[in-house]
């Protein structure tokens, strides 16, 4: 079976790198699933997971992104986020916390709020959440 070699990397550190046989992205117009010899393609992420179908195995990777830049080409996948989590590391507990903070930063309508950071934190954090969720799935 052909294989796309595919990158994930955030501002801190490499998270994957390795041959693939299929991926799919959280891209802003909706999911994308990337098999080898896709057409060129840039588009942007926003938070949610990246799947990555490891070449020869029944695993699947799993890694949470805030967002960011995603790049095909017909043989490789880069994946660009600012914040980048491994599924296995994201904490459910603090994904909660954060989402009824933002929850309640909405509800709490004070002029002083920044209603668009409060809507991208509540993205993030339910991102997080459905992430966690798909891996327990998984096992």
């Amino acid at each position: 079976m052909s294989k796309v070699l595919v990158d994930v990397v955030s501002a801190e550190e490499s998270l994957f790198s390795g041959e693939a046989e299929f991926v799919v992205a959280p891209s802003a117009m909706g999911e994308v699933g990337i098999y080898p010899n896709h057409a060129p393609m840039i588009t942007t992420l926003k938070p949610g997971s990246v799947r990555i179908k490891l070449s020869g195995k029944n695993d699947e990777e799993l890694v949470y992104v805030s967002g960011g830049i995603l790049e095909v080409q017909p043989g490789s996948v880069t994946v660009l986020s600012d914040t980048a989590v491994r599924g296995s590391d994201l904490d459910e507990a603090k994904a909660n916390q954060a989402k009824k903070q933002a929850e309640d930063a909405l509800t709490k309508q004070k002029g002083d709020i920044d209603y668009a950071k409060a809507q991208a934190e509540l993205a993030e954090a339910v991102a997080q959440i459905q992430a966690i969720q798909r891996l327990r799935k998984k096992k």
